[in-house]
């Protein structure tokens, strides 16, 4: 089992992690490995990861919300995101921040309290805007010269779960969700 509380490469000051109430991601590099996949007949598919998946179920079932912010648009990311149970989910986005806008305006949450996860050069001025800014491991140079945190995993390879793991651990959260979900919960897909 890792220990995210010392893996993880924390810059600058600690950001506030109790304020957080919405992950807000980006998707092709965070949510998936990147890769784009075209079958023989041009129909694209992705990979998501199950931890990812379990993750976003605990970060809902403690009460946070997500968001979804990407500049691609498909059937495979609208399947997996009503999987998820992601309502908020901005496709063929070419400005971040006015997606970041009208979510948090829907939400009733300020910027402040977003976590954004990113991984490339579009990202950049939407993580600028919110309270913590998260790379994932292979992200661009770009991208972990402004995050905040940078996760141990790579994006489509659990860097989603781990940050949920982050934030639900110093929200004090961790702990009791992890009894519950073990001791009683219903099968989720993830």
């Amino acid at each position: 089992m890792k220990n995210y509380e010392s893996d993880h490469a924390i810059k600058s000051i600690e950001p506030s992690w109790i304020d957080i109430r919405v992950i807000v991601m980006d998707i092709d590099g965070t949510l998936t490995d990147g890769g784009i996949y075209l079958d023989d007949i041009g129909e694209e598919f992705k990979r998501y990861d199950v931890r990812d998946g379990l993750g976003i179920a605990m970060w809902h079932r403690s009460g946070g919300k997500t968001a979804v912010i990407t500049g691609r648009k498909g059937l495979a990311l609208t399947h997996r995101m009503r999987e998820l149970h992601i309502e908020h989910v901005e496709q063929g986005a070419t400005d971040k921040v006015e997606a970041l806008n009208r979510i948090t305006a829907r939400l009733g949450v300020t910027a402040a309290q977003c976590a954004f996860v990113g991984d490339d050069i579009p990202d950049l001025a939407v993580m600028r805007e919110v309270g913590v800014a998260v790379a994932v491991a292979d992200s661009a140079r770009e991208i972990l010269a402004v995050a905040k945190i940078t996760t141990v995993a790579k994006g489509g390879h659990g860097a989603i779960r781990e940050l949920v793991e982050m934030i639900l651990r110093r929200q004090g959260k961790w702990d009791a969700l992890v009894a519950a979900y073990s001791a009683n919960s219903p099968t989720m897909i993830h």
